[in-house]
């Protein structure tokens, strides 16, 4: 909590009760008491900004009705637009969004969403800004419910959200899609990708995996918005001993919906076959050593620079562990080439961009 921005208020509270000879147990007592006052105010915070939001959005989607419905008449256009632009600056002075641009934008909010009951009632529960990041950056209805949802979940800001799209995170979800997960992995959806970006590392020129572990964890808060806030980072070169050896795994994360360890092997080179047996070894140490009783088994995940998909069906034919291999990239990749290969394993038609 953030109530320790004052300094002053707590030594001073503190010294006091040290010149009183305060027992300890009053000391631990005032720090709870002003940890429950800090936390009330941010629930109350949090709330009300909720409310606030709301309201906004609520606010724009009724303009936007309003405006799809008198589009019907032959008086509307852009000289009805721009006239009531000019008119709510006059009637509400130095307001924000509703010039003849943002009036467009809320009617088109209108109109993508009216009649899907389902994405509507989630609408609120987004911002303004990333609505319009949305809007501007999908192109199909699929597309921008994928977006609010994962939004909402995952709890993004507007950055992170631009990072996302950017990264081209819809399609690369949806061609993982096909990607059967193990049999032993039990999820309604799959929660791993079959590609990361990875652009955020600042990796030397022909770097090891070493450095790509390093950069990772320099980097883990950007890493956990790619893989995912069900992740939980738990350890580098997690040891695991068998024979008095140690044997160490790259990265440790436990994974709070599949509720078991995930073991990640980083690799710079391309998948090899040999790298099934000891993710094998791994994910066997840590569900004698490690897991617990009520825990699932552990999963592994395989991070290459590339690999073969056929290479990578051969070699994890005949093992009986769950694991998956990845690949990732070091700069984001080129959208228009993901989408043309997601429409092409659905067989649906090229879709035009739409600029909002």
């Amino acid at each position: 909590m953030k109530y320790a921005n004052n300094k002053n208020i707590k030594v001073s509270a503190l010294l006091t009760l040290f010149d009183r000879k305060v027992d300890l147990s009053v000391m631990n007592e005032i720090d709870k008491d002003f940890g429950q006052v800090a936390a009330i105010i941010e629930n109350a915070r949090a709330n009300a900004f909720r409310k606030v939001n709301e309201e906004l959005i609520l606010m724009y989607r009724n303009v936007g009705r309003l405006l799809s419905e008198k589009a019907k008449d032959a008086s509307y256009g852009d000289g009805y637009v721009e006239a009531l632009a000019s008119y709510i600056q006059e009637y509400f002075p130095g307001i924000k969004g509703f010039n003849r641009r943002g009036l467009y934008r809320m009617k088109q909010f209108y109109e993508l969403y009216e009649g899907n009951e389902k994405v509507s009632a989630l609408l609120t529960q987004l911002s303004w800004s990333c609505h319009l990041l949305i809007m501007s950056g999908c192109k199909s209805d699929e597309e921008r419910e994928f977006y609010i949802r994962l939004a909402i979940k995952e709890r993004y800001t507007y950055r992170e959200l631009e990072r996302q799209m950017d990264s081209g995170y819809y399609e690369r979800y949806m061609l993982s899609k096909e990607k059967l997960l193990p049999e032993k992995v039990q999820a309604e959806i799959n929660p791993f990708l079959d590609s990361y970006v990875i652009e955020f590392l600042d990796l030397p020129t022909g770097f090891l995996e070493k450095d790509l572990r390093k950069g990772l964890i320099a980097g883990m808060k950007q890493f956990m918005l790619e893989i995912g806030k069900d992740f939980t980072f738990i350890d580098e070169e997690y040891a695991i001993t068998v024979g008095g050896e140690d044997f160490r795994i790259d990265l440790l994360f436990y994974h709070r919906t599949l509720r078991c360890l995930v073991a990640m092997e980083l690799k710079t080179g391309k998948f090899k076959p040999e790298y099934v047996s000891k993710m094998d070894f791994y994910l066997e140490g840590l569900d004698r050593q490690v897991k617990k009783p009520d825990e699932n088994p552990s999963v592994g995940l395989i991070l290459c620079a590339s690999k073969n998909d056929e290479v990578v069906e051969y070699a994890m034919s005949r093992t009986m562990s769950p694991m998956m291999v990845s690949q990732y990239q070091l700069q984001l990749p080129d959208k228009e080439v993901l989408r043309k290969k997601l429409q092409e394993l659905a067989n649906i038609p090229q879709i035009e961009d739409k600029q909002i």
